[in-house]
């Protein structure tokens, strides 16, 4: 028992350590993704140390290690949950009708089309966004098009297709291929029948692992492409989408920074949506960004259709001339800026070997 405490307390430091490393290699990124898992096991040895105590070396030295270690990633992580108090911003009476929308990785060799349909028709978001969608996906979700009159697909086969839906009308939509010409973000241009205007990202880099992209820089670079074309729009801005990131990251925070975007399970909650099928191993890549005039009403994960993420089903509103949130959004200094174009070049200079139709593992 004592050789298995050691083990873990040794595990448990490289796995803190590694994302501290700037390297963009998946080694160093993938154990970001873990930050929650890991604060709970640093927890559960601390515990296991006092229950054999009598067997351990230098016990206090290890035990005030995980103490150090839990309070460490506790400090990060409390951003994410209702400890964290933040001010309760509201719109005012100048703003927008409620607007609903949901955003979902469908997993491509999911076949049960009819199971989100159902979703689709029971929420009736105004908009929904799907990722991985392909032709076999846009054949199905034809059903809906008669309720979504408005829509920009970008439909291919080696998982990175996007499908956006619409009730509100969308006034002009273009896709960026910000890092690779087989990685694509949509940029919706959408007014309101009450005359409210904003656009609308979907996004969906590609994650670094050792299954796919050796490292973080075609992710990054694709993000804070995204973060730099939303500074030139003078529009309330939302962007959503399977990011493979998780907020607390280098990238995410620079993507934030840069966009000056808003993230809004700050004081909220993690909203873990990956992987769909096993909760104790869940990790919340599946993000949202928002403007200062766009505020949040309801932000939650819905149930399972299928996939190996869960739904993320939004309630929001906008108020042009209601500036509370302004105290929220954070700026990228000089170095930061540098940073970020330098991660945008890497990403455009990395040659991601990706086939162009994907099949299942």
């Amino acid at each position: 028992m004592p050789t298995v405490y050691y083990i873990l307390v040794i595990l448990l430091f490289l796995f803190s350590a590694f994302p501290r490393i700037p390297s963009q290699h998946w080694v160093f990124r993938v154990p970001d993704f873990g930050k929650i898992q890991v604060t709970i096991i640093t927890f559960l040895v601390f515990l296991m140390g006092f229950a054999i105590k009598s067997s351990l070396s230098y016990f206090w030295y290890f035990q005030s290690f995980l103490i150090l270690l839990f309070i460490y990633h506790g400090l990060i992580l409390i951003k994410y949950t209702p400890l964290y108090r933040v001010r309760k911003n509201h719109p005012g009476k100048n703003s927008s009708k409620k607007i609903h929308f949901i955003s979902a990785n469908i997993y491509q060799f999911n076949t049960d089309y009819q199971r989100f349909i159902n979703l689709i028709n029971t929420c009736k978001p105004e908009m929904f966004l799907t990722m991985e969608s392909n032709d076999d996906w846009e054949n199905a979700l034809r059903v809906l098009e008669k309720d979504y009159p408005y829509h920009h697909k970008v439909t291919l086969e080696n998982t990175y297709g996007m499908h956006f839906y619409s009730k509100i009308k969308i006034e002009e939509s273009k896709t960026h291929f910000f890092v690779a010409d087989d990685i694509p973000s949509i940029e919706a241009h959408l007014k309101t029948d009450d005359g409210f205007s904003f656009v609308f990202f979907g996004v969906h880099p590609p994650p670094p692992s050792p299954t796919e992209e050796e490292t973080s820089k075609e992710r990054d670079g694709d993000l804070l492409c995204t973060a730099k074309r939303i500074c030139e729009i003078d529009q309330p801005v939302i962007v959503v989408g399977d990011f493979n990131n998780v907020a607390w990251s280098r990238s995410s925070i620079l993507f934030r920074k840069t966009s000056k975007l808003i993230d809004p399970r700050i004081g909220h909650a993690f909203l873990s949506t990956f992987h769909a099928k096993y909760k104790l191993f869940r990790f919340p890549i599946d993000l949202m960004f928002h403007s200062e005039d766009i505020f949040i009403e309801k932000l939650k994960t819905l149930e399972n259709f299928g996939s190996d993420h869960l739904p993320v089903y939004c309630e929001f509103y906008i108020d042009h001339k209601n500036h509370e949130q302004e105290e929220q959004i954070d700026t990228a200094d000089a170095e930061e800026k540098q940073e970020a174009e330098e991660m945008i070049q890497e990403g455009k200079e990395e040659n991601g070997e990706r086939d162009k139709e994907a099949k299942e593992d």
